[in-house]
């Protein structure tokens, strides 16, 4: 087997770890708007948490997106168009959810606040069950043919395994959004945040780990196992971080259960990229699924200098933002609206106060 296409097959899955990991804990941050802020000061500090990282988060998910167009397209075409429903609804929620971020502070108003929070919330859900659902059902397969097109209607997609990888994503992030707030917070939010991961973490990554046993007793791999056993272990050492207010361990133990789940998923469905649920000779490999060599050489050059460069930048700008943000921290809001009413008012007076 060529290593190029196991290489794009290894590289794809660290970039699908990677926005899971980043975009995560904002998808949650995002839910946790209408779940968890108790007023407008808490649901502005969410905001501040995420405001300078959140948009460069999601560059992970484009870029997973098209390093699977230009390695496998196979993949992409029959994942994309089997899945097209649901990744129009996963692109309008996270289309919403930024405009939201933009447009929230612009009017100071109650009702304008409420509108925006409602879509920063429903659009973080929307988009982290979406992209849950269509991670599982890459891993559990989809009703392709011998040509790799989907066979039924609309919704043949839909399954308990899409049900199973949407609640899989959603609980991680709500619980990963939770152990980021106590991280990058201060006063009576950080010690409510830390709570609710203590509380409610068992129930949170049950599903991802569900998903991991299930497709681990499908495909049977004995590496998988020990993945999901390192999970295991790096779950119950987040719980008790945050037990001992050791909020920094308990985050980045939170991500080494991500990554070690991921990579037993991964591991076991390969070489498989998208399994067929009508037959098993009509699954999409790392083999019959990528592009020339040629392409894939060129594509890892690229990326030997890029990657880097980006994960320079991103690790600079958490380092740069890394302080605590409390509900005392934060100025006053400005009522836009008003400022530019006062200074047309001004300019039509000619200039005098």
């Amino acid at each position: 087997m060529d290593f190029l296409p196991t290489l794009w097959f290894i590289l794809i899955a660290v970039l699908w770890v990677g926005y899971l990991f980043l975009e995560g804990f904002d998808l949650g941050v995002g839910m946790l708007m209408k779940t968890f802020a108790r007023d407008e000061k808490e649901r502005r500090v969410l905001l501040n948490t995420v405001g300078p990282v959140w948009d460069g988060n999601e560059v992970w998910l484009l870029t997973a997106g098209g390093a699977t167009f230009a390695a496998f397209p196979f993949w992409y075409a029959s994942l994309f168009s089997a899945l097209y429903l649901p990744l129009v609804f996963v692109l309008l929620a996270l289309i919403f959810r930024a405009v939201a971020f933009e447009y929230r502070g612009k009017v100071h108003s109650d009702t304008w606040r409420k509108v925006w929070d409602w879509a920063i919330a429903l659009g973080s859900l929307v988009a982290a069950f979406g992209i849950g659902a269509m991670l599982a059902l890459t891993t559990t397969g989809l009703p392709l043919n011998a040509n790799g097109d989907r066979v039924g209607g609309p919704f043949a997609w839909f399954s308990w395994y899409a049900v199973l990888g949407g609640l899989a994503v959603v609980g991680f992030a709500l619980i990963h959004a939770a152990a980021f707030v106590a991280l990058k917070t201060d006063g009576d939010i950080r010690h409510r945040a830390r709570r609710l991961v203590g509380r409610w973490m068992p129930v949170g990554l049950l599903p991802l780990a569900l998903w991991a046993i299930l497709v681990a007793l499908q495909h049977g791999k004995w590496f998988s196992w020990i993945l999901i056993a390192v999970a295991v272990v790096a779950a119950v050492t987040s719980w008790l971080a945050n037990r001992s207010d050791r909020e920094g361990w308990s985050f980045l133990a939170m991500g080494v259960f991500l990554l070690s789940g991921a990579a037993a998923i991964f591991s076991a469905v390969y070489p498989v990229v998208l399994p067929s649920t009508l037959d098993p000779l009509w699954n999409l490999t790392v083999e019959n699924a990528s592009s020339s060599s040629y392409t894939l050489g060129l594509m890892s050059i690229v990326a030997a200098v890029g990657v880097p460069l980006v994960l320079a930048y991103q690790a600079w700008t958490y380092w740069v933002f890394r302080q605590r943000i409390s509900v005392d921290s934060l100025p006053a809001p400005v009522d836009f609206a008003a400022a530019v009413g006062a200074k047309e008012k001004v300019e039509a007076m000619g200039g005098k106060a």
